[in-house]
């Protein structure tokens, strides 16, 4: 989406709404936060061929050609996909999926903006509110806009093969299920990441849960020193607020 002069006037303006109010790299540098042990794993390449990016539920809204990406651009390439995991505790709690991040450079990231859309109303944010993205079937993904193309043909492809099929019952719970077998480590047993090759393409595409599951969950930009964007990460744990 293209926003308007008075829109992009307007996020000029209130840029300060938008910085995260944690810095997102001690998330996948320091050891513990919050009395919580960190860990931080690959979970293999995403596809950025056009640089436009989307942020999805992969199940319940990627399937959809309408879905726009953030105004702003990435720089084209494969990256690889990092997930800054709570460790499972004494209590019995799972694995957590706090953060996944792409870095497009290897320049450190000395502030984190939230990422839009170009129509948001950015006049109306109060102290602590985000815009983020909707969660509704546990997972997430972080998806070229080609990506996108690929994957809407898919499932189109996919559910007319399949009328009566489930896309995650009838196809992705097999490929989950084969990742836990293969990579267990901060996974549950029907599997919390999938790194997969849209059929039919080269473009590779990471599905992970997220987080807490269902939920709306912010997305920022990492800037450099010189003002460019080198990273981009998903959020989906304040650990500073959700542990303490």
């Amino acid at each position: 989406m293209v926003p308007t002069s008075e829109w992009l006037s307007q996020w000029e303006r209130q840029r300060d709404k938008l910085k995260c109010p944690v810095d997102l790299n001690d998330y996948f540098i320091l050891p513990e936060i919050a009395g919580k042990q960190l860990a931080v794993m690959d979970i293999g390449p995403t596809s950025i061929p056009t640089g436009q990016i989307l942020v999805r539920d992969p199940l319940c809204y990627l399937g959809h050609i309408e879905e726009q990406p953030y105004f702003q651009t990435a720089p084209v390439g494969i990256y690889s996909t990092e997930v800054c995991v709570v460790k499972p505790d004494e209590e019995g709690d799972c694995a957590r999926y706090a953060a996944v991040r792409l870095r497009f450079s290897d320049a450190p990231a000395v502030r984190f903006e939230e990422a839009l859309i170009g129509h948001e109303d950015i006049s109306g944010m109060r102290d602590g509110e985000f815009f983020g993205f909707n969660v509704d079937a546990g997972l997430a993904c972080i998806c070229d806009k080609q990506a996108h193309q690929a994957f809407c043909d898919f499932s189109s492809r996919w559910h007319k093969e399949h009328p009566d099929g489930n896309l995650y019952d009838d196809y992705f719970a097999a490929l989950f299920a084969e990742s836990f077998r293969e990579h267990p480590q901060y996974q549950r047993s029907g599997g919390d990441w999938v790194n997969w090759r849209i059929p039919g393409t080269e473009y590779h595409v990471s599905l992970f849960q997220s987080g807490f599951g269902d939920g709306a969950y912010p997305v920022y930009w990492g800037y450099d020193q010189a003002g460019e964007i080198c990273q981009i990460v998903v959020q989906f744990i304040y650990i500073q607020l959700a542990y303490t």
